[in-house]
């Protein structure tokens, strides 16, 4: 499995290569190639300080290093040296360790959005105006993209290669539309060309950076709708909140009958977060999960309840196949705890305990780079790791082609109707709509 995985990062990097790639892709002389050399040894040395499994599932990640520097020395750009660290870390098929290279002076806008739906990919938004506008529509069907077939197990590694290693500025499709057609299609990704460097004693580079941050925190903001006689919904995106923001939102659901907490597309995030989310739930102190790693006293993650000031009310949870992590924590938590009821799709079976490794080159002009790297692998009170296994819903429910074409939610709808209010899948649809970075 990992070597079939890993073959398929390096050959869908190549297959990016084959498009125009940004400006900054281009150069790789003997500095750059050093360079990638060093970000493999400090990736290397990470692995082997923290790693939560020393036997690396038996695998010699040293011989995979050596091998890695060799296809960085070979290699006639940025992409593939970062190809060849990335395909060292993949060989682990451990989903929160990874190369995280130096952000390039450029954004990139898709100006799509495709996800799994069930054991199929689908385009779920497409941004108006974009290219993608003219060549796809929510409701294609992905029947390839980047020259592959995209399937649970292989969609972020299409996504990672094409976007973070080589970041392909043209992409390629093969979409089957909901009435059957099939066709062949390029997407030109609009480019936005960022300064290389920031000088923040200036007062344009510093207020650009201040504009960037407000415009990220507005796209991942909490959003929450209050159904009068009905639940609250709280649209989470990830695992941020301190403690005070989530006692806030929960004092608010209190005053609710029910609370729909939609977690699709959330990623995870901070345990401290996920903890104080649980706690906010229960009547009583519950053990997320134990730590596995290389410490035998590694303490249980533990929720501790709020009591009277906990939600006590009926609760629904959503997920889908992006919902991964802490997330994928929470849902399963409230199943076992038979707290709650988790409606949609299969989760992404990403669940980890990983630590954010920071590096850097340079004196006086610095680049910065990093890893996630697992420090501990999580067993659920069922004695069983989510990893790669994820979260079955206890009510499957799929948006179908047709859903997503015309921007029906009916997962949401769902989880209304059983929370005790009303509510179909179109205005379910309308409450929380697609938005996109500022041009």
């Amino acid at each position: 499995m990992a070597i079939r995985s890993a073959a398929l990062l390096v050959a869908t990097i190549c297959a990016a290569l084959t498009l125009p790639l940004i400006r900054a892709q281009q150069a790789y002389d003997k500095r750059q190639q050093e360079r990638v050399q060093q970000m493999a040894r400090d990736l290397a040395d990470a692995l082997r300080k923290h790693y939560y499994d020393p036997t690396y599932h038996g695998l010699d990640m040293d011989a995979r290093f050596r091998a890695a520097d060799e296809q960085i020395q070979k290699g006639v750009n940025l992409g593939q040296g970062y190809g060849a660290i990335a395909e060292a870390l993949d060989a682990l098929n451990d989903s929160h360790t990874f190369f995280l290279p130096p952000s390039r002076p450029v954004r990139l806008e898709s100006g799509f959005i495709l996800q799994m739906v069930g054991e199929l990919c689908f385009i779920t938004a497409v941004r108006p105006g974009a290219d993608a506008q003219e060549k796809l529509a929510p409701g294609d069907q992905v029947i390839s993209w980047q020259g592959f077939a995209p399937k649970r197990a292989t969609l972020w590694k299409i996504d990672y290669a094409t976007n973070r290693l080589a970041s392909a500025t043209v992409q390629q499709f093969a979409i089957r539309r909901p009435d059957g057609s099939e066709r062949y299609v390029e997407v030109k990704l609009k480019v936005k060309q960022l300064k290389r460097v920031l000088d923040l004693t200036s007062d344009a580079d510093y207020y650009q950076m201040i504009r960037d941050e407000e415009n990220s925190e507005r796209l991942n903001r909490h959003e929450f709708r209050e159904m009068a006689d009905g639940p609250m919904i709280w649209k989470m995106p990830e695992f941020d909140l301190n403690e005070d923001g989530v006692e806030r939102l929960i004092k608010q659901a209190r005053r609710h009958p029910a609370l729909v907490v939609d977690l699709r597309g959330n990623p995870g995030g901070l345990v401290r977060t996920l903890q104080d989310l649980v706690g906010s739930v229960m009547d009583h102190d519950v053990t997320i999960a134990t730590r596995k790693g290389r410490k035998p006293d590694l303490k249980p993650m533990v929720a501790k309840t709020r009591h009277s000031a906990a939600f006590a009310g009926k609760l629904i949870v959503l997920v889908d196949s992006r919902s991964a992590s802490a997330a994928e924590l929470f849902a399963r938590v409230v199943q076992l705890e038979h707290r709650g009821t988790v409606l949609g799709d299969h989760s992404s079976g990403s669940v980890m305990e990983s630590r954010h490794y920071p590096f850097s080159q340079g004196t006086d002009t610095k680049f910065f780079y990093g890893a996630s790297i697992t420090e501990a692998d999580l067993i659920m009170g069922d004695g069983m790791s989510l990893e790669h296994n994820g979260v079955v819903p206890d009510e499957v429910i799929l948006p179908t082609p047709a859903d997503l074409a015309a921007g029906r939610d009916p997962v949401l709808a769902r989880a209304v109707q059983l929370a005790g209010g009303k509510m179909n899948a179109v205005q379910a649809g309308r409450l929380f709509p697609v938005e996109w970075q500022p041009e």
